[in-house]
């Protein structure tokens, strides 16, 4: 019986982790869609409707609640490190911050970029470790920073990493999520040219060369990324980190807004890079009252 409860419990916090897809709100946004909530409700909370519960932001807010006390999943993880350190800590004035950004053959949770370069991988209590090394190894390659983030439980665990890495703690208090810095990241020098050229996009590597090399060299489609990639090799490390994180906060990134937004739903304004008109919009929408 304790076991059948317990799988309950579980499978309705995984159901309620499920409402928080980029895929589905913009279905909202596009296509009025609130199935994505409404077969939420009517599975689980439909009693609570039209008492404590009204509007669909009403619901949101519920149920990140209820995941934040329960079920410390990715999204949490990454939406409280927006609340937590990304707006109280580090700022959003000169920061870009990119959610899932792929290096090598790893893909980092969230990237930052101001003064330096900064990756941060998240390692939930649901997480395993097993691809950590690599992950980190190829964070390395063109980061600045490293940073593993996860629970306070397991704190332990990661600070036997690697030294250079550096680790924060989400810590569960009675009312509240927060995230600490354990220890920082040592700063790396190294920077590896041809997982930049592979890691960002087509007119960012061809601004670094031309703002060093002060022109673009003639080139055509076929043979652009071989010559690109032989003129990036050559730059200095000390010029291309420079170069790199400056090319990168030239992304069009709503980072300076995101505070504007609903504090449950900033990993998701992040994640879709929602502008102003789609923010206004997602507004109305979440504050439509359920109507099932």
């Amino acid at each position: 019986m304790k076991n059948e409860k317990r799988n309950i419990a579980l499978n309705r916090m995984r159901g309620y982790s499920s409402i928080f897809s980029s895929t589905y709100f913009l279905k909202l946004l596009q296509n009025d869609d609130y199935s994505f909530i409404d077969s939420k409700i009517l599975q689980y909370d439909y009693p609570k409707i039209g008492n404590s519960i009204n509007t669909y932001y009403d619901y949101i807010k519920y149920i990140y609640n209820e995941l934040s006390k329960e079920y410390l999943n990715e999204y949490v993880y990454k939406n409280t490190f927006i609340n937590e350190l990304l707006i109280k800590s580090y700022g959003l004035k000169d920061t870009i911050a990119i959610n899932e950004f792929r290096v090598g053959d790893s893909i980092a949770d969230i990237v930052l970029f101001n003064g330096t370069s900064k990756a941060f991988e998240i390692k939930t209590e649901l997480d395993s470790n097993k691809r950590l090394n690599g992950q980190l190894a190829d964070y390395r390659k063109i980061f600045k920073e490293s940073y593993i983030v996860t629970h306070e439980a397991l704190i332990d665990k990661y600070l036997k990493e690697d030294e250079s890495v550096g680790i924060i703690a989400l810590e569960e208090h009675s009312r509240s999520l927060k995230m600490i810095e354990i220890r920082p990241a040592k700063v790396n020098l190294e920077i590896n040219s041809e997982t930049v050229i592979r890691s960002i996009r087509t007119n960012e590597y061809k601004g670094i060369i031309k703002q060093y090399y002060g022109e673009l060299p003639t080139m055509n489609s076929f043979n652009m990324f071989d010559i690109c990639s032989d003129l990036l090799a050559q730059i200095p490390k000390e010029d291309l980190n420079k170069l790199f994180i400056e090319q990168l906060k030239k992304r069009k990134s709503n980072t300076i807004k995101i505070d504007s937004f609903f504090k449950e739903l900033r990993q998701i304004g992040l994640a879709m890079n929602i502008n102003d008109k789609m923010h206004q919009n997602l507004l109305a929408k979440l504050n439509k009252p359920i109507e099932i």
